[in-house]
């Protein structure tokens, strides 16, 4: 969430349109290219109309390959859904990894990016992020090995950031390490969805609830 993006008001849908990738159909592929390409298109699919507008069978036709192509890489909707899944969970790590090793920027305004951008990456991909952290997946232990794989240590490398910025002396240093992250991570979780459902459409109000988020967490010097 940039600046410039935030500032607009009554803003209703995601702060940046995803610009939607045109993928020329096909009739064979390498056996490498075909996977990252079929994800591609999920995803687009996904964001277009929500999980319910993906199928194997329509996710061939987009792409211009057999249906049978499909099944050698997804086993069915659900591998499929857990692929796309884990996907967006590498975005994100890229994404807060780049974050963290700018040593070019202040830490405090690293920190401060960490939450924007955690909020950013929801509003531009709402129904991926729905994917990513909803019941879809997640409820009854629905995820694969392969998205559990990716996902938890995601999660585990914002403890490890935790405890670099603790060390650092940006966040309390007495608070539990696992726990803080936790509490953060619940906090981006909330004000993204309250974003994403509508509940607080206007981006100024997102903003300084972000801004709100930094000033509690920041240690007071």
């Amino acid at each position: 969430m940039t600046a410039k993006s935030t500032t607009d008001k009554k803003q209703t849908k995601p702060l940046t349109t995803q610009t939607s990738t045109n993928i020329s159909a096909k009739s064979s592929y390498h056996h490498g290219d075909l996977r990252p390409t079929l994800l591609q298109a999920a995803s687009e699919m996904i964001n277009a109309g929500g999980v319910e507008a993906l199928s194997l069978r329509k996710l061939a036709e987009k792409v211009g390959v057999s249906r049978t192509a499909t099944y050698h890489h997804f086993r069915n909707k659900h591998d499929l859904l857990c692929a796309v899944a884990a996907e967006g969970f590498l975005r994100w790590q890229a994404i807060e990894q780049a974050i963290f090793n700018d040593t070019e920027r202040p830490i405090n305004d690293r920190y401060r990016q960490f939450i924007f951008k955690y909020i950013d990456f929801a509003a531009n991909n709402p129904a991926i992020y729905d994917l990513m952290f909803g019941h879809t997946l997640w409820k009854n232990d629905h995820s694969n090995q392969e998205l559990r794989d990716i996902a938890y240590p995601v999660f585990q490398h914002q403890v490890e950031m935790t405890k670099a910025w603790q060390q650092a002396g940006i966040l309390p240093k007495e608070e539990n390490t696992l726990r803080l992250a936790q509490v953060t991570w619940g906090t981006m979780h909330g004000i993204a969805r309250l974003l994403i459902d509508g509940i607080y459409a206007d981006a100024n109000s997102i903003e300084e609830m972000c801004e709100c988020a930094v000033n509690v967490f920041l240690a007071k010097k």
